[in-house]
């Protein structure tokens, strides 16, 4: 199951008119531990600020899914409800889920949630729909996509079995 993080990143960004202004940026993450978690973040933040940052705050969230269409940039949060039965005692309970998604505006959101959660076997409702603040998702082996180089004298295993 995946952890996903909430960072607060705080570092000067330089505006349009080119003067250096304090801003504390939000980011989501998917990593194993805290510890990674930082060390992932200290990462890409070097690669996209120049200068120093700071990490203000680290702290788990209750997010399960995160769904992203290209064509948008905003990241909404939506509370996803519904009901399954207890096998051993026969009641109902209600469980309450967090997923992410981005969307261009609040309504449309909702239509990609529904859109996304399409094939689940029960009946779900959305009650709640936020913009967040997350400024970029980082899930876990997304830079992992790399083809990896082939040490000299071997041959990759594609071409072997064509052989």
């Amino acid at each position: 199951m995946r952890i996903w993080f909430v960072c607060k990143a705080k570092y000067q960004k330089e505006d349009d008119e080119g003067h250096l202004k304090n801003t504390t940026e939000t980011y989501l993450l998917d990593a194993v531990s805290y510890t990674e978690a930082e060390a992932i973040m200290y990462e890409k933040l070097s690669e996209r600020v120049r200068g120093e940052f700071v990490i203000t705050s680290l702290t788990k969230s209750r997010i399960t899914d995160v769904f992203l269409y290209e064509d948008a940039d905003f990241w909404h949060k939506c509370k996803i409800t519904y009901f399954v039965t207890d096998a051993d005692s026969g009641k109902e309970k209600k469980v309450t889920n967090l997923m992410i998604v981005t969307a261009h505006d609040v309504k449309d959101a909702y239509d990609r949630i529904h859109q996304s959660l399409n094939n689940m076997l029960v009946t779900f409702r959305v009650p709640e729909v936020v913009e967040t603040s997350i400024v970029e998702v980082f899930a876990y082996g997304q830079d992992n996509e790399k083809e990896e180089e082939v040490p000299a004298g071997f041959k990759p295993v594609s071409e072997v079995e064509e052989d």
